[in-house]
Order: structure tokens, then sequence, then C-alpha cells
């Protein structure tokens, strides 16, 4: 990655084409890496040039683009996605992402929007800003201001994205660092029980769900993968998602089990492509394959497989990394 001050503003240009597609002919998994290279760059440019793609048609890109926002973690960012989460005409899992992005910022001055919305028409809206409000709630507490103390040594933190909950303090496994050996089972079991438990808040189940990812052990998969039971498209897309950060092969026939769930929602469905892509062993590819080129599929799986594959292929490869965005952008400038 070159150094920020050494980002001209034809690469960023270049990038803004990539991202937003001016060209008219960028594959979307193109604009996904340019994406995330602008996210690694956290510059006001890059807010900016994010912003601007929620123009875009695709509520897959949409949704991502308010990820890429709320882990940059910049207050800049919040007007925005405050008015993609109002806007009642938007895709939902875009609206949802948007207020989970702003439990990310965390600013205390985002939890009068997200209350207005705890009675949204829709429960994947409604659900995340219940989360986002007791995060923002709980990063302000003493316990949660005491977090990044004890959590600060790098070398410690395998899971170095901002997410929705911090895991349950009694599992000891606040730094995010898997801890494979040593695990009592009765731990696994009490965690899976929070996990399951639709009479605790949302925000303690997942708590209990990112302590499980910290554990990193088949049984956490297996809890873990129980989840995708539960009733709630929010939950199950949550369980998706960290399976694609603990890239175990265990997780693997719970993840296909969605993907080729018709009758599952979308949004879990295109975690769960998402996921796979990201584990990459040989057996997955040929569904996302499939799922991508299937007319009968919703958009949003099929463009999520069409991202998973190129990831699938990048894992399988030997590119340097994933968000190449400057690299492409140079090649474009090297042939202007």
């Amino acid at each position: 990655m070159s150094n920020l001050s050494e980002i001209s503003d034809e690469q960023y240009g270049n990038l803004e084409g990539l991202l937003l597609n001016k060209s008219g002919s960028t594959p979307l998994h193109e604009r996904f890496r340019a994406l995330f290279t602008l996210k690694s760059l956290k510059t006001d440019r890059a807010i900016q040039i994010i912003s601007e793609g929620f123009g875009d048609e695709s509520a897959l890109l949409k949704h991502e683009l308010a990820y890429c926002l709320g882990q940059i973690n910049r207050e800049e960012a919040l007007p925005v996605l405050e008015s993609v989460l109002r806007n009642a005409n938007e895709d939902p899992m875009v609206r949802h992402e948007a207020a989970e992005a702003m439990g990310a910022i965390s600013s205390a001055s985002s939890m009068q929007v997200l209350r207005e919305f705890l009675g949204d028409r829709e429960r994947t809206v409604r659900e995340t800003c219940e989360i986002a409000l007791a995060k923002i709630e709980w990063d302000h507490s003493e316990e949660g201001r005491k977090r990044p103390e004890s959590s600060s040594s790098a070398s410690q933190t395998v899971y170095t994205s901002i997410d929705p909950a911090p895991p349950s303090a009694s599992s000891g496994l606040m730094s995010g660092k898997p801890r494979p050996t040593g695990i009592d089972g009765d731990d696994i079991s009490a965690l899976k029980r929070t996990l399951l438990d639709t009479s605790k808040p949302l925000f303690e189940r997942y708590r209990a769900m990112f302590a499980l990812r910290n554990l990193g052990t088949p049984e956490a998969v297996d809890a873990l993968a129980s989840g995708f039971a539960d009733d709630s498209a929010l939950f199950k897309h949550e369980i998706a998602f960290v399976f694609g950060q603990m890239l175990s092969e265990h997780s693997v026939p719970a993840l296909l089990d969605v993907l080729q769930n018709s009758s599952e929602s979308d949004m879990v469905r295109h975690e769960a492509a998402e996921a796979l892509g990201g584990i990459a062993t040989p057996e997955v590819l040929p569904h996302l394959k499939e799922w991508m080129a299937r007319p009968d599929a919703p958009r949003v799986v099929r463009e999520s497989c069409q991202v998973a594959i190129d990831m699938w292929e990048y894992e399988n490869s030997n590119q340097f990394q994933y968000a190449d965005g400057l690299q492409k952008s140079q090649d474009i400038l090297a042939a202007a």
C-alpha cells in the first residue's frame, strides 16, 4: 500500500471511476476491490468517494459501502449514514448496514437518531438499531472505556474489525485472540445457551456470538451453527459473517446449507456466499458458480456469489493483496 501522502488526485480519480463504474464496464468484484482499497485509506476523500456510491442500484454494493464507512470509524461519515437509514425506500439490508455502521463509529450523537427507528416497519432495521444503541452505550460505559486498554496489543488481536458487540466479558476472550487449547466445554455450553436464548437482549446474544468466534474451535463453530435455526434474519446473517471471519473449514457444510436454502432470507444467503468465498476450499466453488448463474436466484445472492468467486480465486492465488485498487489505478495511469 502506498503512503497516503503519495496518493495522487489521478489515483483517487481512478479509484472513484472503478467504484462508481463510470466506464459502465467495471465488474462488480473489481468495484469491491476498489471499495476496500478506499476503506484502507481512511481519508476524507475516500469517505466522499464511498458516499457517492449510494446512488447505485445494487443493494449488495450499497450495503458494503455502509459497512466500510463504519469500519473507517470517522464521524465525517455519519451524515450520509443517517440519510441512508432515514430513506424508507432504500433496501432494508442497506438501511440495516447504515445503522450498524453508526454503531461502529459509536458517537453519542447518533443515539437519538437510532432511537427513532426502534419501531421501524422492517424487523432487520429495528433489531440493528437496538444493537447499535446498546453498543454505543457500552462503549461509553466504564467497562467499555477500559476495553481498549486491555486489548491494545495488536500482536494479540486476530480480528481487527469493529464488531457490533464485544465478546462476553466472562469468556475472557475480549482481545480477539483464539484460544484453541485449554477450553472448558462448559464455557462453550454456557455461551451457546446465551446465544440461543431469545428471551435475552440481542446485544447480549451477540456478545456470546463473538466470544464463540474468538474461541475458534470446531465445537464453537457447531455452537454458532445452531443459531441458523433462529427466526431473525439479522441474527443468522451475523453468524454467517462470523464464519467468514473465522475461515474454519468446519463451517462449510452449514454455510452451504444456508446458501442452497431458497426459503432462507436473501441477506443470510448473501453472507453465507461471501463466507464460503473467503474460506475458499475446493468443494465450495461449484456451488458458488451454480448460484451466480441461476436465473431463479435473487440478485443479491447472484452478486454475492460473483464477489465470492473473486475472493476464492484470490485466496487460491499468489496475489499480494485483495484490496488492489491502487495497483489497478497505477495500471490505468500507465496505459493512459
